[in-house]
């Protein structure tokens, strides 16, 4: 049987083994840095901005978490309305074919309706065509006119401090 939940702070072990399944899945086990204490300052600190969702399934009176769905709220300007980031969505393998993934990103998109928020999205690798083949299922649309970027690693910080200065914005309180 499954239940859908919101993640507690003592998941946060547990979400750190998922994200590590995923990142071996996903051949990038090598790029995860994350620790437990710093997913758990993220999801329930002062000031979160980035939530998660956890699925268990119960089977002979053993409940196991199955999966998870890792999201955050975005903002589209056309729009003028937030909507939902799905950062990662995973289900543990011997879970597969349960409805898990459809009613995590299912639980999304009722909170996206509820919220009147005005779009859920997230991005899979171009080679991992099963997952293309599940959120094609679902309905969901290939956006292939975007093409994502990313600042990260000595990138950062060379963007951070340019050698010409202008005045930045003050930090957010």
């Amino acid at each position: 049987m499954l239940k859908l939940r919101p993640a507690r702070h003592d998941d946060a072990t547990t979400l750190l083994e998922l994200i590590r399944e995923l990142a071996d899945y996903e051949k990038l086990l090598d790029q995860v840095d994350a620790t437990a204490p710093a997913l758990a300052q993220a999801l329930f600190g002062a000031n979160p901005r980035v939530f998660s969702d956890v699925a268990e399934w119960t089977k002979q009176g053993k409940t196991t978490v199955a999966g998870f769905a890792l999201w955050f709220y975005n903002f589209s300007t056309f729009r003028g309305r937030h909507g939902i980031y799905l950062e990662d969505l995973f289900v543990r393998p011997e879970f597969r074919g349960h409805g898990i993934g459809k009613a995590l990103l299912s639980n999304l998109a009722k909170r996206c309706v509820d919220e009147q928020l005005t779009r859920l999205e997230w991005a899979v690798l171009d080679w991992n065509t099963p997952a293309r083949q599940f959120y094609e299922s679902l309905g969901a649309q290939a956006l292939t006119e975007w093409v994502p970027h990313r600042v990260t690693g000595a990138a950062l910080p060379k963007l951070a401090y340019p050698a010409t200065h202008a005045e930045q914005a003050p930090p957010r309180q």
